[in-house]
């Protein structure tokens, strides 16, 4: 037999399992509705069509809360969950007992451990190295963040903001990051070429504490300075409300570019 034959066949038989499939659930919401008229009717509630009540408060639409209904509390208080880093002692000596006992699988988690501990490390480390204002921006406590993955110094990620009274914001993060190194080479790599929007240059190649770098502008978000150290690491520093370039420059220096890159071990 031909080929078009199997297929014609093939799609009748889907379409019959297909139809069959939803007058099956057409049958089934009909009596799921019936059991729950009877069940209205016996309990004296009336529940709107298409919601099913689920623990907790919930419903099959989303609009309730949680711990919210019946006899369950809600939760109002408690003090979350407290950020430990590993401990790095600890994870080498639980790596060399794993490996001495052919453990591998637990001697390279406690490895990795071991890695994410040094790096959380480093990171606080360069928190505390950055200024505590920079141009009469003060910093924000509370927005300090430092994150890895632990994934061979691949995933590191420092986070500071500054800010004043007012809406003027510098932020600052130093990362290990190889799709925003991509980008970076990218745009050196294009020499000296830069590309115009509306007659205003939006971005260009420059040099932050003899270090090269690209500047960019955006009208909605402000500046960007994208400045790699090393082989895999870069600063990148945000600023929003500043009103020249030469401002966003001088905020930019005040940041050790030196003095973190000796302590993320770039050369």
């Amino acid at each position: 037999m031909k080929l078009s034959y199997f297929l014609a066949a093939g799609i009748a038989l889907s379409l019959s399992v297909s139809n069959a499939s939803a007058q099956f659930k057409r049958l089934l919401q009909k009596a799921e509705q019936k059991a729950e008229n009877a069940l209205d009717k016996k309990t004296g509630v009336n529940q709107p069509q298409g919601t099913t009540n689920v623990p907790g408060g919930t419903n099959g639409t989303g609009t309730g809360s949680s711990g919210t209904s019946g006899n369950n509390p809600s939760n109002n208080s408690g003090g979350g969950l407290v950020s430990t880093p590993p401990d790095v002692k600890q994870n080498l000596a639980d790596a060399e007992t794993s490996y001495k006992s052919k453990s591998y699988g637990e001697a390279r988690y406690s490895v990795q451990q071991a890695m994410l501990g040094v790096e959380l490390e480093i990171g606080n480390q360069i928190l505390k190295s950055l200024p505590a204002t920079i141009n009469g921006l003060t910093k924000v406590d509370k927005e300090d963040q430092v994150a890895s993955s632990g994934a061979g110094w691949a995933g590191l990620t420092i986070q500071r903001k500054y800010t004043d009274a007012k809406d003027k914001q510098f932020s600052l993060t130093i990362a290990n990051n190889s799709a925003w190194m991509s980008a970076i080479n990218l745009y050196m790599n294009n020499g000296g070429y830069a590309q115009q929007t509306g007659g205003q240059q939006n971005w260009k190649q420059t040099k932050v504490k003899g270090n090269r770098a690209i500047i960019e502008f955006n009208q909605g978000s402000g500046y960007k300075l994208s400045v790699p150290i090393g082989q895999s690491s870069l600063i990148v520093c945000e600023g929003v409300n500043f009103a020249t370039e030469q401002e966003m420059m001088s905020a930019a220096n005040t940041v050790d570019i030196d003095g973190i890159k000796k302590q993320l071990g770039e050369q």
